[in-house]
C-alpha cells in the first residue's frame, strides 16, 4: 500500500525533490560574471567582519580573571595554537604558521555553520570555488615554504621518501609526484566541499520530503512525513557536527603539509 500511495501523491501534488539549482539564488549585484555578487560572496563578507568583531571584543579589555568574553575568545585561540599548530608542526617551528592555522579554522567554522542557521541555509564552503581558494591558499604555502626552508632540493625531499630499495625508487618517485602535488590540493578542497554540499542536499531533502508528506491528504502518507521529519532533525543535528570536524580536518591537514615542508626528510 506504502508503495503504489508514493506515487499517487507524487502524480497529485507533483512532488519535485531539491536540486542543485536551488542552492544557487539570483545574483544580488550581476556583474557580467556567471553569478555575479551574490548571496555566498555576501556570506563570505559578513563572516570575516564577525570573526574580527568577535575577537576583537574578546581581547579588548584584557583582564587577569576574564570574563566570559574574553574566556571563550582565548580557549578558542589557545585550541588553535596548541592542539593544532603546537602539537602538529612542533614546538620549536608552530609560531609563525598559528595566525594561518587561527585564519583557516574560524573562516571554515563559520562558513560551515551557515548551513545550519535558518534564513541563511548555505554553507558557503558548499560552493566549489570556496573550497578552491582556500586549498590553493595552503598548496601555495607548503610549497613556498619547503622552498625558503631547503631550496630547490625540497622536491627531492618531497618526492624521495628515505630507505626506499632503488630498485623501486622510480616508481615510488612517480606515485610520490602524483600524491603530492597533484592529488593532496584536490583531496584537500574536495573534501570540504563534497561534505559540505551533501549535507545540506540531505537536509534539504529531508525538508521537502516532510513538508510534501505531512500535507498530503492520504492518511498513510503522514505517518511517514513524522519519520522523515524525525530523520531530518538527526541528520540535522549530525550535520552541525560535520561541520566542526571538517573544519578541524582541513586546518589540520594544513599543520600536517606546514611540518611535512619543514622537515628535514620524509
Amino acid at each position: 500500500m506504502i508503495a503504489l500511495a508514493l506515487p499517487a501523491a507524487a502524480n497529485e501534488g507533483g512532488f519535485v525533490p531539491p536540486t542543485l539549482e536551488d542552492m544557487h539564488l539570483p545574483a544580488i549585484i550581476p556583474w557580467g560574471a556567471p553569478e555575479g555578487f551574490g548571496k555566498q560572496m555576501l556570506l563570505i563578507l559578513l563572516s570575516v567582519l564577525l570573526i574580527s568583531w568577535f575577537f576583537v571584543a574578546a581581547a579588548r579589555r584584557g583582564q587577569m580573571v576574564p570574563g566570559k568574553l574574553q574566556f571563550l575568545g582565548e580557549m578558542s585561540y589557545n585550541f588553535v595554537r596548541n592542539s593544532v599548530g603546537k602539537d602538529i608542526i612542533g614546538e620549536r617551528d608552530f609560531r609563525p604558521y598559528v595566525p594561518l592555522l587561527f585564519a583557516l579554522f574560524f573562516f571554515i567554522l563559520v562558513n560551515n555553520f551557515y548551513g545550519s542557521i535558518p534564513l541563511i541555509q548555505l554553507p558557503t564552503t558548499s560552493h566549489v570555488g570556496t573550497a578552491y581558494a582556500l586549498a590553493g591558499i595552503v598548496y601555495v604555502t607548503w610549497i613556498v615554504l619547503g622552498l625558503k626552508k631547503h631550496g630547490i632540493g625540497y622536491f627531492k625531499l618531497a618526492v624521495v621518501p628515505s630507505g626506499v630499495p632503488k630498485a623501486i625508487l622510480p616508481l615510488v618517485v612517480v606515485i610520490e609526484i602524483i600524491s603530492t602535488f597533484l592529488v593532496r590540493p584536490v583531496t584537500h578542497s574536495l573534501r570540504l566541499f563534497a561534505t559540505m554540499l551533501a549535507g545540506h542536499l540531505i537536509i534539504m531533502l529531508a525538508a521537502a520530503g516532510s513538508e510534501f508528506l505531512l500535507t498530503q491528504d492520504q492518511w498513510l502518507l503522514k505517518p511517514l512525513g513524522l519519520l522523515t521529519l524525525a530523520g531530518g532533525v538527526g541528520m540535522y543535528l549530525f550535520e552541525v557536527l560535520i561541520q566542526v570536524l571538517q573544519a578541524y580536518v582541513f586546518t589540520l591537514l594544513t599543520a600536517i603539509y606546514i611540518q611535512g615542508s619543514l622537515a628535514e626528510e620524509h
